[in-house]
């Protein structure tokens, strides 16, 4: 059977209004048994999944089956940990959000730290491809005597590639409640011509990767020196401050390779412990 497909040259071309995005959920809840936390349920939709590397400490890896996100795809990652749950969250490899052309890729991360609960999240890098476009929100609510590290590092263009970002967007929205109260909060928005906002001294000094690292426990503030002196050796501009029972370390670099090193480097010797082995793959 054949058919024949006239076409009127007067006529604009067909446009695809919606395309099939990608929507992720990941829901996991953490329990602890004397010693020993796991896990006690999980929900995973989309194309991503959560795995676990046999080891001493219970570690988990996001995995993105899809090999990155575009425009109009979404992530919505939930963890709970209950009470005396320890655990180290980290992703495969770099998450890549390629160009889009008006909707954004939208994160979502919610984290529920119970009383004595300790998450340290420490993915390795989000890469911003020229005119890539995205919008991630971080949401978390922790007990008074929890402990929470957060570690995001984000890179605008392949600099291998000699790419300059141009039009994009970047928004970043960050909320910490601790006892029901709200004590961080931190909005980021870069929009269309962004490697000129980022050669912008107030911006980020022709800056091609930043990074923040938060800690918020008990301990934070009596750990200000030491956070200093692992930072002594970096490669990269860096500093860090801490009030109000917690601690923020910021990091900014043209060179996504010297600042990685630096974070990692800092990241080992502050935890005390290496990053999670796909950070060496």
């Amino acid at each position: 059977m054949t058919a024949l497909v006239l076409t009127d040259p007067s006529l604009p071309e067909a446009v695809t209004r919606r395309t099939i995005r990608a929507e992720g959920r990941v829901r996991a809840r953490f329990h602890s048994t004397p010693g020993v936390t796991k896990l006690a349920a999980l929900y995973e939709t989309g194309g991503y999944r959560l795995k676990f590397p046999r080891g001493e400490r219970c570690e988990a890896v996001l995995v993105n089956t899809g090999g990155g996100m575009v425009g109009g795809d979404e992530l919505a990652f939930s963890l709970d940990a209950d009470e005396d749950a320890e655990l180290v969250v980290t992703t495969q490899s770099a998450e890549k959000l390629y160009r889009a052309e008006s909707e954004p890729a939208k994160i979502s991360i919610s984290l529920k730290l119970d009383a004595r609960a300790r998450i340290e999240w420490v993915p390795q890098e989000t890469i911003l491809f020229s005119g890539a476009r995205l919008s991630r929100k971080f949401m978390v609510d922790m007990a008074r005597d929890a402990s929470l590290l957060i570690f995001e590092s984000t890179v605008f263009g392949r600099i291998a590639m000699g790419e300059v970002i141009s039009d994009g967007l970047f928004r970043d929205h960050w909320r910490i409640h601790r006892d029901e109260k709200l004590i961080y909060a931190d909005d980021v928005k870069l929009e269309n011509n962004m490697a000129d906002l980022l050669k912008r001294k107030a911006i980020g000094n022709d800056a091609r990767v930043v990074a923040t690292c938060l800690y918020i426990a008990p301990d934070a503030e009596i750990r200000i020196e030491e956070a200093r002196d692992a930072l002594r050796d970096a490669s990269c501009e860096c500093a860090a401050s801490a009030w109000n029972g917690m601690m923020v370390v910021r990091f900014i670099s043209s060179d996504p390779v010297a600042l990685r090193r630096s974070a990692v480097a800092f990241l080992t010797r502050f935890r005390k412990t290496d990053l999670p082995r796909v950070w060496q793959c």
